[in-house]
C-alpha cells in the first residue's frame, strides 16, 4: 500500500581528579602532566577557533536509522552537519541528514554554498515519487515569492518531470539530493532521476528544510547541528 503524505512534509569517560597528582612524604602536592595537558588542549582549542574550525558531528542514531558521520560525493569526503526526524502528527515520515565539506551552524553559508552538499532522506513510510514531488513543491511555495518561483519556472518544471519518474518508495529507501556548484541531482532508491543546473533553484530547494518557513523547525535546527537528532 502506498502511503500518501500530507501536503507538507518535509545527539564520558569519568575524569580522574588530577590523575597525575601525587603526594610526597612531606605532604606536598605535585601535579604532573595535568598542567601541560591542559596547556596543550587550550592551545589546540584557541588554534581551532582562530581558524574558524567547527568539530564535525558524530555518527548518530535517529529513530531506527543509523546515520554515518561521513559520505562521499564525486570522490570528495563530506562530514555530517546534522540529522533529525521529520514527523507529521504521530507519523514518522523520514530521517534527514545533511553532509558538507565542513560543518557549520550558519544557515546562509549552507544556502549560498557552491561546495558539494548532500541531503539524504531515509524514508520511514511508503511514499510514491509524485507525493514526494508535491510535498517539495509545497515547501518551495512556502519559502519563495511568486516572482522568484516564476523566474525559475522552467527549472521547476524540469525538476518535477524527472522526480515523478521515481515510482514507488518504501520504508528504508533513500532519496539523495546532491547540491554542487548550482546543480541539483536526485537519486531515488539508487536510481539517478535527473539533474538541473540553476543556482537559484539549489538555494530555493534547500529552503524547504532550512528556510524561514521550514518543513519542521526542530528538523531545521537538527540539520544545523543545533538540536538533538531525535528532535
Amino acid at each position: 500500500m502506498t502511503f500518501r503524505l500530507p501536503s507538507v512534509i518535509f545527539n564520558a569517560l569519568p575524569c580522574r581528579p588530577a590523575a597525575s597528582v601525587r603526594q610526597d612524604k612531606r605532604g606536598n602536592t605535585r601535579q604532573r602532566a595535568t598542567t601541560a595537558m591542559r596547556g596543550t588542549l587550550l592551545a589546540l582549542t584557541l588554534a581551532g577557533a582562530a581558524l574558524g574550525l567547527s568539530p564535525a558531528a558524530q555518527a548518530v542514531t535517529v529513530g531506527t536509522v543509523n546515520v554515518p558521520e561521513q559520505q562521499t560525493v564525486d570522490g570528495q569526503a563530506l562530514v555530517l552537519n546534522g540529522a533529525g526526524l521529520r514527523q507529521r502528527f504521530v507519523f514518522h515520515i523520514y530521517v534527514a541528514a545533511l553532509y558538507r565539506p565542513q560543518p557549520t551552524h550558519d544557515v546562509e553559508a549552507i544556502l549560498k554554498s557552491s561546495e558539494p552538499q548532500l541531503l539524504r532522506l531515509t524514508l520511514l513510510r511508503d511514499i510514491n515519487s509524485k507525493a514526494l514531488t508535491d510535498a517539495l513543491n509545497d515547501g518551495l511555495k512556502a519559502n519563495n515569492s511568486e516572482a522568484e518561483l516564476a523566474a525559475m519556472g522552467a527549472t521547476i518544471k524540469a525538476f518535477e518531470a524527472f522526480m515523478q519518474t521515481g515510482g514507488e518508495g518504501a520504508s528504508g529507501d533513500l532519496v539523495d539530493i546532491v547540491f554542487q556548484q548550482g546543480k541539483v541531482a536526485v537519486t531515488f532508491k539508487g536510481k539517478a532521476l535527473g539533474e538541473v543546473n540553476d543556482p537559484r533553484f539549489a538555494t530555493a530547494l534547500l529552503k524547504v528544510w532550512l528556510g524561514s518557513t521550514p518543513a519542521q523547525e526542530s528538523l531545521k535546527l537538527a540539520l544545523l547541528g543545533q538540536k538533538s537528532a531525535n528532535n
